[in-house]
């Protein structure tokens, strides 16, 4: 039905409603219509009519959508019918001064129960409708507080999708068997398993977004024991901006059970520092460096030139942005091995800020490339780094990796020496210069999830290294925000180090994707190809040497690593290309380690 026509239907019902409410006052009141001229009856019955449809376009009452009604509706009702009788009564008393004003009592009775009735007709046909409704899933819902009610009342009133609730978990007491909208609370998480099983569940639906993810460990657990299908509400902010609709109920992913909870960080802070500032970001197609760039792009900087040496990467990120950001965005091709493109990027463009996320970092990759590590983690951060220096950059942020920390590996052993030549240059600029160190990045270009998912599609198994390997992980989204809360916390020289909580086991993590994709153990399966070339079974985040107790920003703690001399570190840089594959690693993992005097000895 067109609006017009809607309107016009609703307009000629309440024009009958109302006629039909005076009338029957007047009869039940006054039966010999002698006593009363019908002249009085005739004004009184326009002009209700007429105060009648005055309030209800005044108070919107044509545009409501009954098929949601609820209290806010029935109270636009009796303000409509209120007003509108208090109009009648003063005109028919100022008229005929005459006693029968008290009959528009009855009236006003007769007014609210037929408008209402009529309106709430179709809220209660639409949920009876739906209750019985039989080809639905019937849906447990995990919370029975402010985002559970809200699932329910979206379910109950949304024809467009195939869930209905039946039953509330909540782990409060006091709601036990409380019927909230009709549906009842039947226990705690305990309960979860025999309530799917007694109701015939099909899916559940966990409502408690504020929840700690320790907590929802253990109810993930708990749902993984039957056979209904879990899902999730999207994040607590997602709520409060009004995004959340029953379409936005996801899979929980594995994110969701890290047993970590995110930093909160200081925007203020590190609004000074970026907002109408230029910032460059190196390896910006990558998945670190282009989430480095949508994160800076919320704080409104002058201008952010990314460069990279992967044409596609570098312009997907720049189509991404430009399509959301009015700011000057600058898409830069370039190698961080080339030097003399990166000082002519640095003169150019003279950046307030410089992210330095381009690297090799495949570490059983890098084993088997270990010349290739050295020229593109420390050549191409020495070339990078000296450019920003040379051209007055404020701050440099480099991007490392808790494989810096007693690395028995060529990557991390690199990615520590590219630690040691921006400290080192720090004492030499004015340029601030930070390194940023965090565990395995969730989601992010070849990690372990991406593989194990692949290998989950194809029907298994799925290889773990070994039983006990164990890792730190964050999310891309928030290492990248640490990155940039970093610069914001800097003095110069710092080795920034997230508090990432307990590390994980790999075999845990593959365990839990397996049954987030559906299958179980038996299906998949789970086979151990042994610790890969330069692995370790432990990572770590600061040596005993660099651990300071205090934390500088909440769960951000501040290592230093030993300075090497100048003039050694120069003398090794000169040599390190001339060894061969095996004197170059292992010369470089030495110094990593700082072993200076061993290292030096090889290099001569």
């Amino acid at each position: 039905m067109t609006y017009k026509k809607r309107i016009t239907a609703l307009v000629l019902l309440d024009s009958v409603i109302v006629l039909a409410a005076i009338y029957l006052s007047y009869l039940t009141f006054i039966p010999d219509f002698q006593i009363f001229k019908m002249s009085m009856l005739l004004v009184t019955s326009l002009t209700l009519l007429l105060c009648h449809h005055l309030f209800a376009f005044l108070y919107k009452l044509y545009n409501k959508s009954w098929q949601y009604a609820s209290v806010g509706e029935l109270v636009t009702i009796i303000k409509v019918v209120t007003f509108s009788v208090v109009g009648a009564a003063l005109l028919q008393n100022l008229v005929y001064h005459n006693k029968f004003v008290r009959v528009l009592m009855i009236t006003w009775m007769l007014h609210v129960l037929l408008i209402a009735g009529s309106r709430f007709s179709v809220r209660i046909f639409r949920d009876g409708y739906m209750i019985s409704r039989n080809n639905l899933n019937r849906t447990l819902i995990i919370g029975a507080g402010a985002s559970g009610t809200m699932v329910v009342r979206q379910l109950l009133h949304n024809t467009d999708v195939d869930l209905k609730p039946v039953a509330f978990i909540d782990d409060d007491p006091a709601k036990y068997k409380l019927d909230i909208m009709g549906i009842p609370v039947v226990g705690d998480s305990r309960r979860i398993s025999a309530t799917v099983e007694k109701y015939k569940i099909d899916n559940i639906v966990i409502a408690i977004p504020s929840m700690r993810k320790k907590e929802l460990n253990h109810i993930f657990e708990e749902c993984l024991k039957t056979n209904a299908k879990t899902q999730i509400l999207p994040k607590l902010e997602d709520l409060m901006t009004g995004k959340i609709t029953v379409n936005h109920f996801r899979e929980v992913q594995v994110e969701d059970l890290l047993g970590r909870e995110p930093v909160e960080l200081d925007i203020d802070m590190i609004s000074e520092y970026i907002t109408d500032k230029t910032v460059l970001v190196t390896g910006a197609g990558g998945s670190i460096g282009s989430e480095i760039c949508r994160q800076v792009a919320l704080f409104s900087p002058r201008k952010i030139v990314l460069v990279g040496h992967g044409e596609n990467s570098i312009y997907e990120i720049d189509m991404e942005l430009r399509y959301k950001y009015s700011f000057e965005i600058v898409p830069v091709i370039g190698d961080i091995q080339d030097r003399m493109r990166m000082f002519e990027v640095m003169e150019k463009y003279k950046p307030d800020v410089v992210y330095h996320a381009a690297a090799h970092k495949h570490v059983p990759m890098m084993e088997f490339n270990p010349k290739e590590a050295v020229k593109n983690n420390i050549f191409g951060t020495r070339n990078v780094a000296e450019a920003a220096a040379t051209f007055g950059v404020h701050t440099f942020v480099l991007i490392s990796s808790d494989k810096a920390v007693n690395p028995p590996n060529i990557m991390g052993a690199t990615k520590r020496f590219a630690e040691m030549i921006i400290q080192q240059l720090e004492q030499v600029s004015s340029t601030k210069f930070v390194a940023v160190r965090f565990g395995n990045v969730l989601g992010s270009n070849g990690s372990v999830i991406p593989l194990f998912k692949k290998q989950i599609q194809s029907g298994g198994p799925v290889t773990v290294t070994h039983p006990e390997m164990t890792r730190y992980f964050m999310t891309i989204s928030e290492a990248s925000r640490l990155v940039i809360q970093s610069g914001a916390l800097t003095r110069g020289g710092e080795i920034f180090v997230l508090d990432m909580g307990e590390p994980v086991k790999i075999l845990d993590l593959a365990y839990n994707l397996i049954r987030l994709s559906g299958y179980s153990l038996d299906e998949i399966g789970i086979e151990y190809s042994g610790i890969r070339p330069g692995e370790k079974m432990f990572e770590e985040l600061l040596n005993e040497s660099e651990i300071h107790v205090e934390q500088v920003f909440p769960k951000i703690h501040i290592g230093k690593a030993c300075l090497i001399n100048a003039e050694v570190l120069s003398g090794l840089l000169e040599s390190l290309l001339e060894m061969s594959e095996v004197e170059l690693r292992d010369t470089v993992i030495r110094i990593a380690n700082n072993q200076f005097e061993a290292a030096l000895s090889v290099a001569n």
